[in-house]
């Protein structure tokens, strides 16, 4: 694969893939393990050293339904999806990304909370129980009677 250019650095992936059978290594429904090569490097004065690293997949795909485009197109939409999707809510209104837990079983549950507390914001959102336009505002004017309610509903 070629170069890209993408704001501030270049990039470059490559994927080398396995046909298995789901009996040979024991995960259910895996057809192809994946390795996919990504190689950056950033631009500017201030360029952070090249990076060379390799993320492993495990795919239910049938060998071969997609050509090495479509694979690594296929497994950067479901990155950018969650970049562009849940993740920049989850820290506007939770300042996920500067919080520091340091046990594992902590930032776990915390994930949990966040996600429970997005959930419902949807749900009620969607039933028209609330014209609050961001979970933030929401959770701003939740009491906790009216928190222990919902989780009732």
């Amino acid at each position: 694969m070629s170069w890209e250019k993408e704001p501030g650095r270049l990039d470059r992936r490559r994927l080398k893939r396995a046909t298995v059978s789901p009996e040979d290594i024991g995960l259910c429904g895996c057809w192809q393990v994946i390795a996919v090569r990504r190689e950056r490097v950033e631009l500017g004065p201030k360029a952070a050293p090249p990076s060379d690293e390799i993320g492993y997949y495990a795919a239910r795909l049938a060998p071969d339904p997609l050509a090495d485009a479509g694979l690594l197109q296929a497994i950067r939409g479901h990155w950018d999806a969650i970049e562009h999707g849940t993740h920049p809510r989850r820290d506007v209104s939770f300042g996920e990304d500067a919080r520091r837990v340091s046990q594992r079983g902590a930032a776990q549950i915390l994930a949990a909370l966040r996600n429970l507390a997005l959930g419902r914001y949807e749900l009620e959102k969607e039933r028209g129980r609330t014209d609050v336009a961001g979970v933030k505002s929401w959770g701003r004017q939740m009491t906790a009677s009216t928190a222990l309610a919902l989780l009732g509903r």
